[in-house]
């Protein structure tokens, strides 16, 4: 789904859309409580690893996944990585391995799996004890803080600095998955991503009473984007992140085309796009996440942007994930 605007737009003196909000709030309160409900009600369960959930509080890609790798590459062998699967027809749990596609997984545990041992599971207990079954001394879990089925030895949640919260309320009526006051509590730590290394790092309003570390970060390009005109898409959350990142790395940005979150492109919006560029002579360019959902026989067709997240204090978040 696509965030409505109302989410993070604001009226001229007023909040935006009090109307639609207000007939919104019922559905709210009872998405709010079921999540309540299914915390208090459920009692996690301790298996034989470690676990570290990256999960955030709103609808949405808050960069969950680039800091889930990160972890990764911090903890080394015995690290396993844990997700959902969300698109993808398998419900697990399964390793990701050849010849997995994201029509089979997802596109998130394509990511995972290219640096190292990944598992999809719509159980998370049954894929955690899949992964230590398999040897997983630790346990990764992109997304999944509201899941309460597995007792988690670290949480850490991911806030975009640019869409913050919105308008701090719940599903429907608002970007989060339940409110600030009862999420925050539950986590060891924050990663607030910020626009680019320049940006400003003051601690948003909505972690000020937050008493528990806070990191600052970034996503980093790990190549510089092609040279000549370039023709962007993305189905991701915030397409427009990606867009500001390429022109951000001085690539010479014509347009950029957006879908929705994990949308799964066909040949025909592809020859679209590529007809597009070709009139301009430009390029096509897209995330790394998008490209594991392009049919095969595009794959060499378009570049690929790969992104690493940065953090502002690399030694302090490597200690903080290593000892808490």
């Amino acid at each position: 789904m696509r965030a409505p605007d109302f989410w993070y737009r604001q009226g001229i003196g007023r909040e935006a859309a009090p109307v639609l909000r207000a007939m919104l709030a019922p559905m709210a309160a009872a998405y709010a409580w079921a999540g309540a409900w299914r915390i208090a009600t459920t009692t996690p369960v301790r298996v034989a690893a470690r676990v570290i959930c990256v999960g955030n509080l709103t609808m949405g890609g808050a960069g969950k996944t680039p800091i889930a790798r990160a972890v990764r590459a911090i903890l080394g062998e015995g690290a396993h990585t844990l997700s959902r699967g969300y698109g993808g027809l398998l419900r697990g749990p399964h390793r990701v391995a050849a010849p997995d596609s994201a029509a089979d997984v997802g596109d998130e545990p394509m990511l995972h799996a290219a640096d190292g041992p990944a598992w999809i599971a719509r159980d998370r207990l049954a894929g955690a004890q899949a992964a230590i079954a398999a040897g997983a001394q630790t346990l990764i879990l992109d997304d999944g803080f509201q899941n309460p089925s597995l007792a988690k030895d670290l949480s850490i949640l991911v806030f975009d600095a640019g869409a913050g919260v919105g308008n701090g309320r719940v599903f429907p009526a608002g970007p989060l998955r339940e409110p600030l006051a009862r999420g925050l509590p539950r986590a060891q730590a924050a990663v607030v991503f910020r626009a680019s290394s320049l940006a400003d790092r003051a601690r948003p309003a909505y972690l000020e009473g937050f008493d528990k570390p806070v990191f600052d970060a970034w996503l980093e390009a790990i190549a510089p984007p092609p040279p000549g005109p370039l023709l962007a898409f993305a189905g991701i959350a915030r397409p427009e992140k990606f867009y500001d990142t390429i022109k951000a790395l001085g690539g010479d940005l014509l347009d950029g085309a957006s879908f929705p979150d994990h949308h799964p492109f066909v040949a025909s919006e592809l020859e679209s796009l590529a007809r597009h560029a070709a009139h301009h002579g430009a390029a096509l360019i897209t995330t790394e996440k998008d490209a594991v959902r392009l049919p095969p026989g595009w794959r060499d067709k378009v570049a690929v942007l790969p992104v690493r997240a940065r953090f502002a204090d690399e030694a302090a978040f490597a200690a903080f994930v290593r000892v808490s």
